[in-house]
């Protein structure tokens, strides 16, 4: 009786075992992307981060925790090699058996060209664009096995490299004057396409997992309404920012001033990979002055001292704020925190 029950045990445990394993092992490049994801895997598993909290996505060194996420992923979830130029040889060479999906690539979502200059004017609607007009003329094809069979369309991408590491010899002045080009790639502070990367990932698991489909899709739908939600919340609090009146650290936020209905008035960096030149801060102050911004974004990571020169003599206030969630708790809640921690962060500075 005792062996019999012993085996029943150790049966139900190994079938128990064999279902988790079923489970996709999914890795995902930033947290707001780990968010989106960890949000339509919710009950079923958990995906893996590839680049830790607080650590810029343009450059990074995977520690092997990282690095084995990616050889064991059956599908990778990244924004692509514009926002991470660095990880796009890892996932080739890592992962070459696993489906990848580039969500910067994917057609149908909103996509916004690089902002030009110190000070920015008013959107204009005209330029943005859905992805897949743009890309016709793709020349470098996507591995056999990074095939995205649910999206076809997506085997080509003629990646743009503004973000890429030779960046790193350029002196202060050549980096300054250089102008970014293509595509910006936070696009995932837009809450319209993070809903459409909500219906790709469940749509790119239910393959790899046809058991779990249901709760995919269903958890899909939940997370989109929580974002239309959220997105209705941050809007209405927003009404104090909508003329204008601030700027940025960087041009990180463009996405959403688009969707929540604001533009900044400039931005002190032309990225976060160096410190802007005195000719730029100089501009900077000037947008400050003309525009009368009474409030100055920084980011964790920047030096404050910068900020405050910017705002020397203005009476301008400055918040810090964070395109990536930094101490916001990661899962399957990041994504709508992350909106709701931008928006009062922005609303609050006035």
């Amino acid at each position: 009786m005792l062996k019999t029950s012993l085996i029943s045990v150790a049966a139900l445990l190994g079938f128990a075992g064999l279902s988790v394993a079923d489970v996709p092992k999914v890795a995902t490049d930033i947290v707001p992307v780990h968010g989106l994801v960890a949000r339509v895997m919710q009950g079923v598993g958990e995906p893996s981060l590839v680049v830790p909290v607080g650590v810029s996505p343009h450059h990074h060194s995977m520690r092997p925790s990282e690095a084995l996420a990616l050889s064991q992923a059956d599908v990778v979830f990244w924004m692509g090699e514009a926002l991470a130029p660095w990880l796009e040889g890892a996932v080739e060479e890592l992962a070459a058996d696993a489906r990848v999906v580039e969500l910067l690539d994917l057609e149908g979502g909103l996509a916004l060209p690089f902002r030009q200059g110190v000070g920015f004017e008013a959107h204009d609607h005209t330029d943005e664009t859905a992805h897949g007009d743009d890309h016709d003329d793709h020349s470098e094809a996507h591995g056999d096995n990074h095939e995205h069979e649910e999206h076809d369309g997506h085997e080509g991408h003629d990646h743009e490299k503004e973000h890429s590491e030779d960046h790193e010899g350029h002196d202060q002045a050549a980096h300054e004057g250089h102008h970014h080009e293509g595509l910006d790639p936070h696009a995932w502070l837009a809450p319209e396409n993070a809903m459409l990367w909500l219906d790709v990932i469940a749509a790119e698991l239910s393959a790899l997992d046809a058991e779990n489909a249901a709760t995919y899709a269903a958890n899909a739908a939940a997370g989109k309404l929580e974002i239309q939600q959220t997105k209705a919340e941050v809007m209405a609090s927003l009404s104090p920012v909508r003329d204008g009146g601030f700027v940025v650290f960087h041009d990180a936020y463009q996405y959403f001033e688009h969707s929540f209905d604001i533009h900044a008035a400039g931005a002190i960096a032309l990225s976060d990979a160096s410190d802007p030149s005195p000719a730029r801060i100089a501009e900077i102050q000037q947008v400050v002055a003309q525009k009368q911004v009474s409030c100055v974004f920084s980011e964790p990571q920047f030096n404050p001292d910068l900020v405050a020169t910017v705002l020397e003599g203005s009476g301008a206030k400055t918040v810090v704020i964070d395109p990536m969630g930094t101490g916001l708790q990661i899962g399957a809640g990041f994504y709508p925190a992350l909106l709701k921690e931008l928006g009062a962060a922005m609303a609050g500075c006035q």
